[in-house]
């Protein structure tokens, strides 16, 4: 067969094929957005997420002078920080309602302490005894004979 018998039988199958199948509406209207963004490469989904948004392209932009509300310094200093709970949390523990009998709170301890070796307690470290091969005597005698000599 010949590439033109391939090609008239491919584009009678293509317009069969496309009489079954009716064009989807998101192909229209993707279209319909691809011809309102420019054509650049780079950008073109950030763009069309943009103009699908509720308010489209039209959207304000949100860096205008009549949206900000001035605030002090010391204002934003307090928002950002992190409340203390420290004083609830005390009130918690020193409740009756949270007292713990001191033999649970001691087995407790005991099964909860990791088998890893950063998490164990220092060994008192033995001091080896410094005894010297030498005596006082010897060493008297090898101070003589070497200073002696020099």
């Amino acid at each position: 067969m010949s590439a033109s018998l391939i090609r008239r039988g491919l584009e009678l199958f293509s317009e069969k094929d496309a009489v079954k199948h009716r064009p989807k509406k998101s192909s229209s209207r993707k279209s319909a957005l691809m011809k309102r963004i420019s054509t650049d490469k780079q950008g073109v989904q950030k763009r069309i997420r943009q103009i699908q948004r509720p308010g489209g392209s039209s959207r304000r932009s949100t860096n205008t002078v009549k949206d900000k509300h001035v605030r002090s310094a010391l204002d934003e200093y307090r928002k950002k920080q992190k409340k203390s709970k420290l004083g609830l949390n005390l009130k918690y523990f020193l409740s009756s309602a949270s007292k713990t009998q001191s033999s649970h709170a001691t087995k407790i301890v005991e099964q909860k302490s990791s088998r890893r070796a950063c998490h164990q307690p220092d060994r008192p470290a033995r001091k080896p005894a410094e005894e010297s091969v030498f005596t006082e005597d010897e060493f008297q005698k090898f101070q003589k004979e070497y200073f002696s000599n020099l």
